[in-house]
């Protein structure tokens, strides 16, 4: 990198946060963050819990967003700063030193950016995730459960709990089904860029003679919906059937037909949940799952209609991302178009970078 490289660098990242600006409008935010300190003063205010509890919500990421945002346009201002007393007295050492702190000045403004993407109204609430291995038998329940490795791996990265809804292993190696939640600040906002079905290429560890095999895994991510959004759900589009959950559990997980499976019939969806020996609280949690697919699944619709994209195209039929492990290492997202070839760092969870690609790309 030289001057006028550095220079350019400087005004895109310039045009970038006037653009992030006029998104964040950190006066009004400073403003709201007053009015909402001023209501915290009133012992009066805690007395509604819900209704406190969410404005605590707003407060927490309306300060996250405004330190973000600041402490991007206090290092974007600096550089400039720097650049021109540099450019000025010929100083070469101060020089290096901006060259070499561009990609972490690259890196913050992104992460602002990245945040501006999370605004969605439900971007920031928990994110349920059910894993459906394809057809394939062996070879593809094992992907599934890599799949599945690879999410519990990024939420423990970033501290974030999980809940299992539904786990069922294959008979050999692997899994047949699995549903959780992922509990974290802006869970969905993330994952649900993972909606789609994953291909892996590999030699197979299930075949005697080392044949290269792909497998596909179809992923659904919804938000975790909350009580006041209404879906209305009649009783005669339901069937609701009960079976014997599998897996660890001892005898009674074995005897009692405890596992609740919810077919939505006009939709076609299907959830099931087997975590709790209650049978009354596996049907509450599918429940809760077929509320937040269908509201998934109607965004999806409108938005759809909105791009002009046929209702057969709508659902998990789109390859949306390769992990190739033989003959070569990578794995490419086919809507940001990145590729990556840190493929063992990806599959044990360090998924941010792709993720992140394909919101921008989609922001695009």
């Amino acid at each position: 990198m030289d001057a006028y490289e550095y220079g350019e660098l400087l005004k895109s990242l310039a045009k970038k946060m006037e653009n992030i600006k006029n998104i964040v409008k950190p006066e009004k935010l400073e403003a709201r963050l007053k009015e909402i300190d001023d209501l915290q003063q009133n012992p009066e205010f805690w007395n509604d819990a819900p209704t406190a509890g969410k404005v605590s919500q707003e407060k927490t990421k309306a300060e996250r967003i405004l330190k973000t945002y600041m402490n991007a346009r206090n290092a974007l201002n600096d550089a400039i700063e720097y650049f021109e007393l540099a450019k000025m007295e010929n100083d070469e050492e101060t020089m290096e030193m901006l060259y070499e702190d561009a990609p972490n000045l690259q890196e913050n403004i992104q992460a602002l950016e990245i945040q501006m993407m999370l605004s969605g109204p439900h971007d920031g609430n928990n994110a349920i995730i059910s894993i459906h291995p394809g057809a394939g038998g062996t070879e593809s329940q094992d992907w599934a459960s890599m799949l599945y490795r690879m999410y519990l791996r990024w939420a423990e990265r970033h501290g974030f709990s999980v809940e299992v809804l539904d786990y069922q292993a294959g008979e050999e190696a692997g899994i047949k089904d699995a549903s959780f939640i992922i509990k974290g600040e802006n869970a969905y906002g993330y994952l649900k860029v993972e909606n789609g079905i994953h291909r892996l290429v590999r030699i197979s560890p299930f075949d005697a003679n080392a044949k290269r095999h792909t497998s596909f895994t179809s992923v659904m991510v919804s938000p975790e919906i909350d009580d006041n959004i209404d879906i209305d759900i009649e009783d005669k589009d339901i069937r609701v059937d009960t079976y014997r959950a599998s897996g660890a559990g001892g005898q009674h997980v074995n005897k009692t037909e405890s596992a609740i499976r919810i077919t939505h019939i006009p939709t076609g969806i299907v959830v099931q949940c087997q975590n709790d020996r209650s049978q009354h609280k596996n049907r509450s949690s599918a429940m809760k799952m077929l509320v937040s697919r269908l509201y998934e699944y109607e965004m999806t619709k409108k938005q759809a209609e909105v791009d002009g994209i046929e209702k057969s195209e709508i659902g998990w039929g789109h390859q949306i991302r390769s992990y190739v492990l033989a003959p070569y290492q990578q794995v490419k997202d086919n809507r940001s178009n990145q590729a990556f070839t840190n493929v063992e760092a990806i599959l044990d969870g360090d998924i941010d970078k792709i993720l992140e690609g394909v919101l921008i790309a989609q922001a695009k």
